[in-house]
């Protein structure tokens, strides 16, 4: 990426997400009680995180997620309805770091850290099928 690279420290981007059965933990298996699963909650932080930086990249490019460091602190019922926030924190090379958050209303259900790199998307699909 060149240096006119509107990614910036301090960009941030909220996406609200519905709870259903698909993202339970007895749905996909990471537990047994019909709420919101680990899994998920990560994913909504991810698709959240993604949406933001891809705004902000060429077409030609996306990110990848390589790290993330959660604590999952509360439940989430099916139909609850989330917002995750995340907001960028550092920004290194290709290396960016975030703040991510889900919460329903001001009750936190988890927070905690996702880095992601920006890769050229024909250059990154090449080397996968190497």
């Amino acid at each position: 990426m060149e240096e006119s690279n509107p990614i910036r420290v301090g960009l941030t981007r909220k996406e609200r997400f519905l709870v259903e059965e698909e993202h339970s933990a007895p749905h996909v298996g990471s537990g047994t009680v019909r709420v919101l699963a680990t899994p998920w909650m990560i994913a909504f932080m991810e698709i959240t995180a993604r949406k933001l930086l891809d705004e902000h990249l060429p077409d030609s490019h996306t990110s990848v997620g390589v790290h993330v460091d959660i604590h999952h602190v509360a439940a989430a019922k099916v139909e609850a309805v989330l917002e995750a926030k995340v907001a960028v924190i550092s920004y290194e090379g290709r290396r960016i770091g975030l703040s991510v958050k889900v919460a329903e209303g001001d009750r936190v259900i988890g927070e905690g850290s996702h880095q992601r790199v920006i890769v050229d998307k024909e250059k990154f699909l090449a080397r996968v099928q190497d």
